[in-house]
Formats: C-alpha cells, sequence, structure tokens
C-alpha cells in the first residue's frame, strides 16, 4: 500500500471515530428520547430513552426486541403494519402508542418514526418517543374537549367567542385588538398532499403562531385553514406589528413531513374594537373582511379595519 493510501486510511479511520464519538455523545446527553431500530430489534438506545422505559445504568434496551415495549403482540404487529405503510409513502409515523415500562407500568408515548435513508423504507428508522400520559389525560377531560381544537389543540370557536364576548361592549378603556389569519391556497396543499400531510402542516403552524403571542393572548382554530388572536390591552398599531410578525412567520414557515415538502403565505386582517361593533360576530366579521381584501389584492399581506361604522374602508 502507497504512503498516500495510508495517509488516506488513516484520515479515514479518524474521521469515523469522531462520528462515532459525537453519537456516543448525542445518545448520552441529548433529552430526547431516541432509538435506532431495525426490523424487531433495537439497535441503539439513548439515555433518555432507556430511563423512559425505566431502565438506568445496568440495564440497557439496546440490542432487546421492540416487542418488549408494547402491551400486547396485536399492539406491536399493528404499529408494524402502520409504520411500512407510512414509510413507503414517503411520510414518518406520527403515532400516540400505550408503553409498557421495565417493572410493568404503563404509560402513553407519542411516537414519531422516520428512516434513516428515505430510500430504504424497510431499512434501519430512527425513533423519538415522548410521554404524553399527562397531555393526554387532559385532552379526554370534557372541559378540554369543550374548549380545545382537537386537530391543533388550540382554542376552538367556541371557546374563543366566549373570551372575546368578555371585551365586546366592555366599559373598560383598555384597547383589545383581534387578528383573523388565513391560509392563501390552502386547499392546493390538500389537493396535491393529501389531508394527513395538511393536518400536521395546521397542527405545525398553529404551535408556531403560538410562539408570536403573549401568554395573556389567545390563539385560536376557527375552522379549515382560519386562525384568530385575541390581543388584550392591545392597541391597534401594536396589533399590525404582532399581525405582520406573524404573516412573515407563515411565510418562512416549512413544513417538512417525510419526503414532503410545502410552504404558504397568509393574510392578516386587524382590528381594534371599537363601540360601533357591538357583537362577537361584527368584530370576526370586520376581521375577516379586513383579511379578504388583502387575498383580492394578491395575498401575504396585512390588512386593517379601520371604518368607525361598517366594513366598507380598509387600510393597510
Amino acid at each position: 500500500m502507497s504512503s498516500q493510501n495510508k495517509t488516506d486510511g488513516a484520515a479515514d479511520g479518524a474521521g469515523h471515530e469522531v462520528i462515532a464519538a459525537r453519537m456516543r455523545a448525542l445518545m448520552v446527553r441529548s433529552p430526547l428520547a431516541v432509538a435506532f431500530v431495525l426490523g424487531n430489534r433495537i439497535e441503539l438506545a439513548s439515555e433518555q430513552f432507556n430511563h423512559l422505559f425505566g431502565h438506568g445504568d445496568e440495564t440497557d434496551l439496546s440490542g432487546e426486541p421492540v416487542r418488549a415495549l408494547h402491551v400486547s403482540d396485536g399492539a406491536h404487529s399493528g404499529l408494524v403494519d402502520k409504520s411500512a405503510a407510512a414509510f413507503l409513502a414517503g411520510r414518518p409515523l406520527d403515532e400516540e402508542v400505550e408503553y409498557v415500562r421495565r417493572d410493568g407500568s404503563r404509560f402513553w408515548g407519542r411516537l414519531q418514526a422516520t428512516p434513516v435513508h428515505w430510500d430504504q423504507p424497510g431499512g434501519e428508522a430512527m425513533w423519538i418517543v415522548e410521554d404524553v400520559t399527562a397531555a393526554r389525560q387532559m385532552r379526554m377531560q370534557p372541559t378540554w374537549t369543550a374548549k380545545h381544537d382537537a386537530l391543533t389543540e388550540l382554542a376552538n370557536r367556541r371557546e374563543f367567542e366566549r373570551r372575546l364576548s368578555d371585551h365586546v361592549g366592555s366599559r373598560r378603556h383598555e384597547p383589545v385588538s383581534v387578528l383573523w389569519v388565513d391560509v392563501d391556497k390552502f386547499s392546493e396543499v390538500i389537493a396535491s398532499m393529501g389531508s394527513e400531510v395538511a393536518d400536521h402542516f395546521l397542527y405545525g403552524l398553529g404551535q408556531m403562531l403560538i410562539t408570536k403571542v403573549r401568554a395573556s393572548d389567545l390563539v385560536a382554530r376557527l375552522d379549515d385553514d382560519h386562525f384568530a388572536v385575541l390581543l388584550p390591552d392591545c392597541d391597534q398599531h401594536y396589533a399590525q406589528i404582532v399581525a405582520e410578525k406573524m404573516r412573515a412567520s407563515i411565510a418562512s414557515f416549512r413544513l417538512r413531513w417525510g419526503l414532503h415538502r410545502t410552504r404558504v403565505k397568509a393574510c392578516v386582517g386587524v382590528v381594534q374594537l371599537q363601540p360601533t361593533l357591538e357583537t362577537v360576530d361584527a368584530v370576526l366579521g370586520a376581521g375577516a373582511l379586513a383579511c379578504a381584501e388583502g387575498k383580492a389584492a394578491g395575498g401575504d399581506s396585512v390588512r386593517v379595519f379601520v371604518s368607525a361604522g361598517g366594513f366598507e374602508e380598509l387600510a393597510g
């Protein structure tokens, strides 16, 4: 072997060692419960993954059968079938699964699984599992389901209108504003990518919108691809700033769902509560009309409802 080949081989070996060291550090220090699964066997499990399933320093799930995590043979085989179908369709598997710990106790985990190589859907997969037992129990409560949208987990229309009604006609002097958010051409996303991908997009979009507002604000999904935001103690000027941040964030938001990629834009209508808007429907109608003006002008814009006596005059 030539000296050059020896040098190249040594460099390759050093590179592989660096990659292996990084992987070991990641699997020990990552806050995520991550495992790599091949067929019915766990090839490698992170420290958090082991802890989640009741294992510690003395025991490790690496090398164990995947069946050991599931409550029954039927649950295990059902998950295998679902993951195979999802991977073949170019989609990750995102499923809430009932798991069993080493001591026999059970918990609900959100499993997000993807192939390591999408061109080998039957090969090794990466699993990320999050304990959602408490969140699931909360979602099962009648009080939660009455107030929240099942798809996005945001407030639903009924809860938004109830909260908004506390401010409509109020004699308090602090300003209150509402944003109406309408995704542009969302029907094209559904037509081209399917309803399942579109649902994941709406969920991700809703979670992103929450990060753009204060804890005291309320983000809701009203229906389909329509969202609304209640901004207490917020005048029209500040509401415009929030609306523009949301518009820009939506325009830069990317959905990556397996092999599927998409992006959209949106219009945002802004309305500050005023005496002429005497009902909840009037406020929402003003926001929707302002938003419609933006869509008619080409989309991807913010429009402000400014009329003191009707919906006809818009600016933005």
